[in-house]
């Protein structure tokens, strides 16, 4: 069983988008905005319960986003062939 090279390409872009959702969770947690398309959604305005759902969906597109990583880079051979 070979590496094959899109497995690694996509794999890295994956672990890469997902250090940056990872800044933009820890941005967000801290300034208390996140950007939603154009604009940006202030915890204030927008509720403490939409801001943590915000936040929550996020971090679950965040680890899918790892998980996928993991199995292509390191072959945990969680998608079946």
């Amino acid at each position: 069983m070979g590496v094959r090279g899109e497995d690694v390409l996509v794999g890295v872009a994956c672990a890469l988008l997902a250090l940056l959702l990872l800044r933009r969770i820890v941005l967000g947690l801290r300034d208390g905005t996140m950007p939603v398309y154009r604009t940006r959604l202030s915890r204030a305005e927008s509720g403490r319960g939409k801001f943590a759902a915000l936040i929550a969906a996020n971090a679950l597109v965040m680890v899918l986003l790892l998980v996928i990583a993991a199995d292509l880079l390191l072959g945990l051979g969680l998608r079946g062939r």
